[in-house]
């Protein structure tokens, strides 16, 4: 038997006890009700394997009794600041003009979200983010607009483009041959160097999902979007309900890969949605997965991932095609990597 198959499901559930041993995490509690938490496990999950670094730093807050709405946020800015992470944050790939824009979104357990699309010059777009949420009435700034709300609030501006995403960009644009788009011309993804668009050298997304002490969920997403992109593209990452959603009285999900895909099918909502109608957080992923190929069956050649969490901590994901991982940290075991099953 294979660790894939012997990880049916890749979930943490009360049923299933040599899982949840292989994981090493404890089976979670079970909480009922939006309010619920005697007896919460607090675990935080997230996308791709930099999310074991970056659900460390979240374990930081849960692991003292912090709130699900901190620990994402403090954990989402780890690979934002990571100078070797070329999909997320300040090292990121810029677009087609050689510029980084940045996208991230944030959601809490009363159903309170806040993002910014398109913003330049701001390392850490997810604090940004928490900002527009708290302290504006809007839910989503973009571009000129986010940056100016970002600067009123203290954060610095700074040059992002670093010279290793500056010397792939040129090396991009000797064979790319790009032409704006105009009159209908040829549709194209961007895709990292040596890569489809959406697969593991370009997934240009963390989503992060966190349960707390109290059984409350709380979201994050942030990406520097796909590379080589057309400037102003704004993929899911930043589009609540698409990249992200939180629902305190079911569960949480994010999305990676190709962000026009999951907004199509408003995919993270959906995989909630699918949840509180009774299907496991991997199930629901799949669901969710299967249906952007059944309206669209030449998806199969991009990649797609979902990853959810419920209100017990149950944890599952599922993608178009092998390679999408994601990471699981508790008190039992903080350094958990699981590979997503999927339908390629």
């Amino acid at each position: 038997m294979n660790r894939r198959r012997f990880l049916h499901g890749a979930t943490i559930t009360s049923g299933m006890v040599l899982t949840a041993k292989v994981l090493g995490a404890p089976l979670p509690a079970r909480a009922t009700g939006a309010g619920a938490g005697a007896g919460a496990v607090p675990r935080v999950c997230s996308t791709w394997d930099f999310g074991v670094a970056a659900n460390q730093a979240a374990w930081k807050v849960l692991a003292r009794g912090g709130r699900a709405l901190d620990a994402v946020e403090q954990g989402a800015r780890v690979p934002e600041a990571d100078l070797r992470n070329h999909s997320v944050g300040r090292a990121g790939y810029p677009d087609r003009d050689g510029k980084v824009t940045l996208d991230a979104s944030i959601m809490d357990e009363h159903g309170n979200c806040g993002a910014v699309a398109a913003i330049e010059h701001i390392a850490h777009p997810i604090s940004v983010a928490r900002r527009v949420m708290e302290r504006t009435p809007h839910v989503l700034l973009v571009g000129d607009g986010a940056l100016q709300f970002a600067l009123e609030q203290g954060f610095p501006r700074e040059a992002l483009l670093t010279p290793e995403s500056e010397a792939a960009w040129q090396t991009w644009l000797k064979s790319a041959k790009y032409k704006p788009v105009t009159n209908g011309e040829v549709k194209t993804y961007g895709a990292g160097p040596g890569g489809k668009p959406g697969d593991a050298s370009n997934h240009d997304t963390i989503g992060m999902l966190a349960v707390d002490a109290k059984g409350n969920l709380s979201g994050a997403c942030t990406t520097s979007g796909m590379a080589w992109k057309l400037h102003g593209r704004v993929g899911d990452s930043p589009i609540i309900g698409a990249g992200l959603y939180v629902d305190n009285e079911v569960g949480a999900a994010t999305s990676t890969g190709v962000g026009e895909e999951v907004i199509r099918n408003v995919g993270s909502f959906l995989v909630v949605e699918l949840m509180r109608q009774g299907r496991s957080p991997e199930d629901a992923c799949r669901e969710a997965v299967e249906r952007i190929l059944r309206r669209k069956p030449e998806a199969k050649d991009l990649q797609v991932g979902f990853l959810a969490i419920d209100k017990t901590g149950r944890v599952g994901a599922w993608a178009i095609q092998k390679g999408f991982s994601y990471a699981i940290c508790d008190a039992a075991k903080q350094d958990a990597l699981v590979p997503a099953r999927s339908t390629y």
